[in-house]
């Protein structure tokens, strides 16, 4: 009886949103997007922070560990769901997401006062990594929180676009903390918003405290708001689970859809999200070579373009179902991600494209002196002269082939036939190999051929940029359709009394794993291989997965009832 009344109240026509409904979608969008606005924040800035708390290393040991400090918040984040999920389903929706936020705007502002290594030594990066993991743990309670909310107050049939509201703020925080960056930038000129010469602040710091205002608006909105009326439902019925950690991951029923949703929907989902997003932003400044202000605004410009696709997927989804939505995301990415990546290049650097297809560069050395190069965290020192020649022909963006050579054959690189020496340390190996590269036709950094733009409108009046944002856009778009019914088809797969939980840990393993190591993982896969494309079979490969076995596994929940479902049969 449950489900038919589902059936037939999905295909009522929609009603406006009431008014409640309205303040419920913005007090909690409003507050993940400042969440999502610390959290990259410290992505954005990851370089000047390693230079601010970790400055008694040389530049790339400092950058690092400035990245591994960003990665802690990743890794926490299934923590973070454990542990704010459980209280969640015990306590409530709108408490506990109300505690997360408050967590993670006080660790951001707390960033924004930390005095620097220089000032206080050890301590300094310590607290840093500290915060950074409190910011991790709220984040991995704060999605399940405000998508549960949410979706626990929208109609039958129109979840998906309810929800995809909030799947529009990891973008526009992300947007947001860009913008804020690129403005200081561009009033304080660099001196000023590295190391505050002539002003009494660092300019890098003012994005970390100003976050206290938006800090105390969320918190304002949702001290406002009422608690899920599925919970309070639950809750006047007396069936709240006792033991909603157990119940969701102790018990096989529940357990297996725990699995099921993590790979057969939210690993393609979250792999997708960051090539798209985040993976494009490296590849454009890394491999690309184009300048740090350029690609951020590159970057801002597909975001506002293609934000718009959150809505339209997620209602998309209460029409055709979110299945259907997600998997033609991950199949159309995993096909089109080789031909998009490859026009980037060819309009962005198109002396990179051209010597990749006409240079011939080669590391010549005994295969029994070649080791794996494979270094997702950029912590490993290279020795061996065929190891770094390889490092360093990777980090300079230079396609190489390993060619074997008879035993006891001291290793060589050649460019065009023409020998470079390999120095021992990579940092002058990538110097002396710059050098040759530009002899046979790559281009250094700010060659007049890659792509640049002088200011945020400009870019429209730039052709090359023009079509760069053409293909980050549709970059974007993938990301939307991948995540605008994410949150919706999430919900609707566990019953209300371990909600909150059994789809917070899906949701960060797949996005703090699977995806928030997609951009070191798909370099080193690069660095191992000397193609720059080859990074993308991660994505590619995952999203492949997720395809089919979203196809043979997930069911369809469009239609489902969530305050009467109760898990899948035994």
């Amino acid at each position: 009886m449950a489900s038919g009344t589902a059936v037939g109240r999905a295909m009522a026509a929609p009603r406006p949103m009431t008014g409640e409904e309205k303040r419920v979608i913005l007090a909690s969008s409003l507050g993940t997007v400042f969440e999502w606005y610390d959290f990259y924040l410290y992505g954005s800035l990851a370089v000047i922070i390693g230079a601010q708390f970790f400055s008694a290393f040389d530049p790339a040991t400092r950058n690092v560990f400035a990245l591994l400090a960003f990665a802690a918040g990743f890794l926490v984040r299934p923590f973070g769901a454990l542990v704010f999920g459980r209280i969640g389903d015990l306590v409530g929706r709108k408490y506990t997401f109300l505690v997360t936020i408050l967590i993670m705007g006080l660790s951001t502002f707390c960033v924004g006062l930390l005095p620097s290594y220089d000032q206080i030594g050890w301590v300094a990066p310590v607290i840093l990594i500290l915060l950074r993991m409190a910011q991790g743990l709220a984040l991995g309670g704060e999605y399940g929180g405000a998508a549960v909310y949410v979706a626990e107050h929208a109609p039958v049939g129109r979840r998906g676009f309810y929800t995809s509201w909030i799947q529009t703020t990891a973008t526009v925080g992300l947007l947001l903390s860009l913008v804020v960056i690129l403005s200081l930038r561009l009033w304080m000129g660099e001196a000023g918003f590295q190391r505050g010469e002539g002003y009494p602040i660092a300019g890098w710091r003012i994005p970390f405290l100003i976050s206290v205002v938006l800090l105390g608006i969320s918190v304002w909105i949702r001290l406002q708001m009422q608690e899920s009326p599925a919970f309070k439902k639950m809750k006047e019925e007396g069936t709240q689970s006792k033991a909603p950690l157990s119940e969701a991951f102790g018990q096989w029923k529940n357990a297996k859809m725990v699995i099921i949703a993590l790979l057969g929907l939210v690993a393609g989902q979250a792999v997708v999200w960051y090539t798209g997003q985040f993976y494009a932003l490296f590849f454009i400044q890394n491999i690309l070579k184009v300048d740090l202000f350029t690609a951020n605004v590159l970057i801002a410009w597909s975001l506002i373009l293609g934000t718009g696709g959150f809505i339209f997927f997620g209602s998309l989804s209460d029409r055709i179902g979110r299945k259907p939505v997600i998997l033609a995301g991950c199949l159309v990415a995993a096909i089109t991600y080789f031909p998009l990546f490859q026009a980037l290049t060819s309009v962005g650097n198109p002396k990179l494209a051209s010597a990749l297809e006409n240079a011939k560069v080669q590391v010549i050395a005994d295969p029994a002196t070649c080791g794996s190069v494979f270094d997702p965290v950029g912590i490993r020192t290279f020795t061996a002269p065929c190891d770094v020649a390889r490092v360093a022909l990777a980090r300079s963006a230079i396609k190489y082939e390993l060619v074997p050579a008879p035993a006891g054959t001291p290793a060589k690189v050649t460019f065009n036939g023409t020998e470079a020496p390999i120095d021992p340390a990579v940092a002058k190996s990538m110097t002396t190999f710059a050098t040759a590269a530009t002899a046979v036709g790559y281009a250094p950094a700010g060659d007049p051929s890659i792509v640049k733009v002088t200011g945020f409108f400009s870019a429209l009046g730039n052709v090359a940029a023009l079509k760069m944002i053409g293909i980050l856009t549709i970059l974007v778009l993938y990301v939307t359709a991948v995540y605008g019914p994410i949150a919706a088809a999430l919900v609707e797969f566990f019953p209300t009394r371990i909600r909150y939980t059994a789809m917070s840990l899906p949701y960060h393993i797949g996005n703090g794993w699977f995806g928030g190591f997609l951009p070191p993982t798909a370099f080193a896969m690069v660095a191992s291989t000397g193609d720059i494309y080859f990074g993308l079979w991660y994505p590619i490969v995952i999203a492949l997965m997720t395809f089919a076995l979203g196809l043979l596994l997930v069911p369809e929940t469009k239609d489902r009832d969530i305050t009467t479902f109760e898990g899948p049969a035994r």
